[in-house]
């Protein structure tokens, strides 16, 4: 195999001494302990089938070579090349993970401490991790009562002359009004980074999310509608000519375009928003990467089999006002359907979505509101935010999260399962309004 420019494996092109390029490989003893992982089973007719796949793995054995590669090779690639057909872009990096995605965008925004960043009041740690540890200043935006999703009416409220970015989360897959957010980053020269960890196929006025923002980042973790194997992230970006350089960003910097005299290759930085930055290390998977691409081909029928299970409970709690259902699909906005939003109205259900997670768990309903108060968090108040003080400024946040809303599951569940799980909200409310 002819050695490319690009190309930092060891054992390529005609040599006597070759240098492996995969350290040890992996043998087809490995390869039946993954395959045991992958399908788990116990019984006589499990281990049955198991040693007669194991005959034939080792007649393969006689047969197969090693991959070459086993990150940043060909899979990885193919991984990228599908979402870019799928959302429409090509800049579709893959990351180890959805965090470090976010950070590379917020290093090309050159933050630094004391620079603004907004984010929602509710969402995962993982949207402020970066600007928390490097120093900035957290602002959070209140949250629209109805979707949870970030309110752009109090972004503008907030908005300071050291305000840098805006993280949009797209809660649950539904996604964030984006036109007034990125008219006001427009008005006031802001990036914007999409956290769309759980959007990953959810489309806002006919376009995907992650080709909106100047930035998104995909969650590929193994609670997501798809994964790489457990964990992983796509980075997408809209920035002129940064997809390039924002693929080096995942690995160092490493450059062969230009390489020092006498070496291989040559380590430059990344361009920023202002001035240049040097990348960390999220190189991804041979494997991850197969993964990805297996599964964003099934992406639609996954988000369809979540919608129709969204659409059976919506249809089911029309029953009782007192519950406020999960948002559906319009003309202009398509979620993912990550998990169903629950919400009440305390005042119609006769008390609050604590009563109602207590009725539920006794039920044997598994649910919990994933997402809560990011300012509640210790590591944030040890760093000198007043808790209190942000609550009165996010008033919708501390009502849903506390007497409104909870999440339900979707997928993975059997018809009867969501039946029943219908049934038992409904029992619940109306045991909460009759006072039980």
């Amino acid at each position: 195999m002819a050695k490319q420019t690009s190309d930092f494996r060891y054992n390529t092109g005609a040599t006597k001494v070759p240098w492996a390029a995969v350290g040890e490989n992996y043998n087809v003893h490995d390869l039946m302990e993954i395959i045991r992982f992958l399908m788990q089973g116990e019984g006589k007719e499990y281990d049955a089938a198991l040693e007669a796949v194991w005959e034939q793995v080792k007649k393969l054995d006689e047969l197969a070579t090693p991959p070459g590669k086993l990150s940043l090779g060909s899979q990885v690639e193919k991984a990228e090349a599908a979402c870019n057909e799928y959302l429409g872009t090509d800049t579709s990096t893959f990351v180890t993970n959805a965090t470090a995605g976010f950070e590379i965008a917020y290093k090309y925004a050159n933050l630094a401490a004391g620079d603004e960043v907004i984010v929602p009041a509710i969402t995962f740690v993982a949207t402020m991790a970066y600007p928390l540890a490097i120093g900035c200043k957290l602002v959070f935006a209140d949250v629209d009562p109805r979707t949870g999703n970030m309110d752009p009416a109090d972004v503008a409220r907030k908005i300071t002359d050291k305000t840098k970015m805006i993280v949009p989360v797209h809660l649950g897959g539904y996604p964030v009004d984006m036109d007034p957010i990125m008219e006001l980053a427009r008005k006031h020269d802001i990036l914007v980074l999409e956290d769309a960890a759980h959007a990953f196929g959810a489309m806002y006025k006919g376009k995907k999310i992650g080709t909106i923002g100047d930035f998104a980042g995909f969650s590929m973790h193994e609670v997501k509608n798809i994964t790489s194997f457990g964990e992983g992230g796509i980075l997408t970006t809209t920035i002129p000519g940064f997809g390039p350089d924002m693929k080096r960003a995942r690995f160092l910097g490493l450059d062969f375009s230009c390489p020092i005299e006498k070496w291989l290759y040559n380590i430059t930085p990344i361009p920023g928003k202002e001035k240049p930055f040097m990348a960390g290390n999220s190189s991804t998977t041979e494997i991850q990467g197969l993964g990805l691409a297996l599964q964003v081909a099934r992406n639609e029928e996954i988000i369809r089999v979540r919608r129709e299970a969204a659409e059976y409970l919506t249809k089911r709690f029309a029953e009782n006002d007192a519950i406020i259902p999960q948002l559906l699909d319009t003309d202009e906005i398509k979620p993912t359907y990550h998990m169903y939003m629950l919400q009440i109205d305390p005042a119609k259900a006769g008390g609050d979505i604590q009563d109602l997670k207590q009725k539920l768990t006794e039920k044997g309903v598994t649910q919990i509101a994933h997402f809560g108060p990011l300012y509640r968090f210790k590591v944030v108040q040890d760093m000198g935010y007043d808790s209190d003080e942000i609550a009165k400024t996010c008033p919708n946040c501390e009502e849903i999260f506390y007497k409104r809303y909870t999440h339900l599951p979707l997928y993975g569940l059997s018809q009867e399962q969501i039946e029943y799980m219908a049934d038992a909200v409904l029992e619940a409310v109306k045991e909460m309004q009759e006072g039980r």
